[in-house]
């Protein structure tokens, strides 16, 4: 593909406007032209994105990504967002071994035993949440009344947030999200670092089962306790919060798939993860070496977009990708990224999407959307996009 630089593709409107439950035509267009495009970002940058499952897979893969930059002031940024900007550092071998230490402090939490043994404090949450939202009568937003605060809750009880302090990250939250106002975005993330460290001193002196205590029982200074816990935070909320609204509109306007889903959970939350496009998914990375892939070279601190979404349809790797069907196995889509970059939190988050919707549709089997899906707007601009609002009936 030849384009001018001042032809680059724009990605900008892509965080924006209506829903789309499946790639924009020009991402689609992107794929078909090529396997890695040189687009430009929200932030107005320019950037290579990676649009076919192969090559995504292969740089998740791939140890010369990373969240390096030889001059980070001077980065090509994919939004404007601190939260982003904060994780680029000079040093690549010390942003490998941070991204390491990391994971070595969260991966505990996400065992198969730990994530079994939180499954009856999860469902007692779904519960409670959903009486609330049952009680506030139909027509109603699910995602203010039911997803959002149900994904919260349980991010609170796995950090060790006390839900009598839950207001404290709700506000920092959605100041961090924003890149319209970065003073305020960065007002958000350093009061959440404060808190994440006050929390840091509690659980040195009064320890709990929860992330926080197992990471500075573990060695973590307050000054590491905070970017991670806001991380954990802002990414695992709105990412299931999303995918639960989004979930429960293509279950609830796919004829026939609603008790095929009921009927086998595990498999059709798998197909929800791979359909549902909840706005901008594209991991930022950048290439610490240069890069022949895809029949470019990417060159040493370019920005790498790397985009689950349209690798999750890409035809070459998934039969029929536009149709919704909770019967596809096997799924093996990418939601989770791959390799060095899968999310630790796919266990709880799997867990917490089964939750959802057998709790939804046993206590509300009528659910349906209160508009039509066409007119369901996504909230854009931000780190994490979703749908602005998701009005329901039953």
């Amino acid at each position: 593909m030849t384009t001018s630089q001042d032809e680059l593709p724009s990605l900008a409107t892509e965080r924006e406007g209506l829903l789309r439950l499946r790639p924009s035509t020009l991402l689609r267009d992107l794929q078909e032209q090529a396997p890695i495009c040189r687009v430009r970002t929200p932030a107005g940058d320019e950037a290579w994105l990676v649009t076919r499952y192969a090559e995504v897979k292969q740089l998740l893969m791939d140890e010369r990504i990373g969240r390096s930059h030889l001059d980070p002031g001077s980065a090509p940024k994919y939004v404007d967002n601190p939260l982003l900007d904060m994780l680029i550092i000079p040093d690549h071998e010390a942003a490998r071994d941070a991204h390491k230490q990391t994971r070595a402090w969260l991966a505990p939490n996400f065992t198969a035993r730990r994530v079994l043994n939180l499954k009856p404090r999860v469902e007692a949450i779904a519960a409670s949440t959903l009486d609330s939202f049952v009680e506030s009568g139909p027509p109603t937003d699910l995602h203010g009344g039911f997803s959002f605060p149900f994904a919260l809750l349980v991010l609170c009880e796995l950090i060790g947030v006390p839900l009598d302090e839950r207001d404290r990250i709700l506000e920092p939250l959605q100041q961090m999200g924003g890149v319209d106002d970065r003073e305020d975005a960065e007002g958000g993330m350093g009061a959440i670092f404060a808190y994440a460290a006050e929390l840091g001193a509690r659980k040195r002196a009064e320890p709990g089962e929860d992330v926080i205590s197992r990471m500075v029982q573990n060695g973590a200074t307050d000054e590491q306790v905070g970017p991670i816990a806001a991380n954990l935070l802002f990414a695992g909320l709105e990412s299931v919060a999303s995918h639960i609204d989004l979930g429960v509109a293509l279950l609830s306007t796919n004829p026939g798939q609603l008790e095929a889903a009921l009927a086998n959970l595990p498999t059709a939350v798998e197909e929800v993860l791979r359909a549902a496009k909840a706005g901008g998914s594209a991991l930022p990375r950048y290439a610490a070496e240069d890069i022949e892939i895809g029949g470019v070279t990417i060159r040493a601190g370019d920005l790498v977009l790397i985009d689950f979404t349209l690798a999750n349809f890409d035809t070459q790797a998934f039969d029929e990708p536009s149709t919704f069907d909770v019967t596809r196995s096997p799924n093996a889509h990418l939601t989770f990224a791959h390799g060095i970059w899968h999310c630790i939190g796919a266990p709880l988050a799997r867990v917490q999407l089964q939750v959802a919707f057998s709790a939804l549709f046993t206590r509300l089997p009528s659910l349906r959307l209160a508009v039509p899906i066409a007119d369901l707007q996504m909230r854009g601009g931000g780190l994490a996009d979703g749908l602005g609002g998701l009005p329901v009936t039953w």
